[in-house]
């Protein structure tokens, strides 16, 4: 059930495509072994009430959330993110941009005693995955 939420300050759209920053995000979690495929979902959150620094029009935040279920070691999730934040600055590649982005990353995990996952993603794709072997045959 790993869930990741790339929040952004509304004026990081008027620069950067945020759906190409979704799936470049996205894939690196596809490619962390850590994470299971079928709960696997990346969204985004445009903020356009807020404040960086001293509010300049050319200052911007990126903050990815990342929600996994517990019984990962530390090593592990710090390879993780890592991977994650690397991954949305290097779709960005702001240093030299319009923008000065302030980028933060947070990882969570939830709490198995409170929580209900009601799943049919993964019904879906092993039947998907079937199917195209049936059709190879």
């Amino acid at each position: 059930m790993p869930h990741i939420t790339v929040e952004y300050s509304a004026n990081v759209a008027k620069h950067h495509d945020i759906d190409a920053l979704v799936s470049a995000v996205h894939a690196a979690a596809v490619g962390s072994p850590i994470l299971p495929l079928a709960g696997l979902r990346t969204r985004a959150a445009r903020r356009d009430h807020y404040q960086v620094a001293t509010g300049a029009e050319d200052l911007a935040m990126i903050a990815i959330a990342v929600r996994i279920g517990p019984g990962r070691d530390a090593a592990a999730k710090t390879e993780l993110i890592e991977a994650l934040l690397d991954a949305a600055e290097n779709h960005i590649t702001a240093d030299d941009g319009p923008l000065a982005i302030a980028w933060s990353i947070e990882l969570n995990e939830i709490d198995a005693d409170f929580r209900i996952n009601r799943n049919r993603v993964r019904t879906r794709l092993a039947r998907t995955q079937v199917e195209q072997n049936e059709s190879k045959n």
